[in-house]
């Protein structure tokens, strides 16, 4: 589904989506172009846990945590520089 037609079906609600169809722009945004909903929550805390819990099992999938309230999805993308040791 596309984000117009989730916030449409889903009005003021906080939802755990999954990436489906998606790519990064030379700015580091990630647009997302089709994504599917993996359950919808009445509160942020709830869909959070929920995401902590799929995200340790699965940590190869794009999840995201967000609100129908937004009329943009705006992900911004990290780059891991890893983990610095003591030399």
């Amino acid at each position: 589904m596309r984000w117009q037609e989730i916030r449409q079906k889903y009005p003021r609600k906080w939802l755990l989506i999954e990436a489906t169809e998606a790519h990064t722009t030379e700015r580091n945004q990630r647009i997302v172009e089709q994504m599917a909903i993996i359950n919808e929550f009445s509160g942020f805390y709830a869909a959070m846990k929920t995401y902590k819990k799929l995200h340790r099992t699965n940590p190869e999938r794009e999840m995201y945590v967000v609100h129908t309230d937004r009329e943009t999805i705006d992900i911004k993308e990290r780059r891991w520089l890893g983990v610095r040791g003591i030399q």
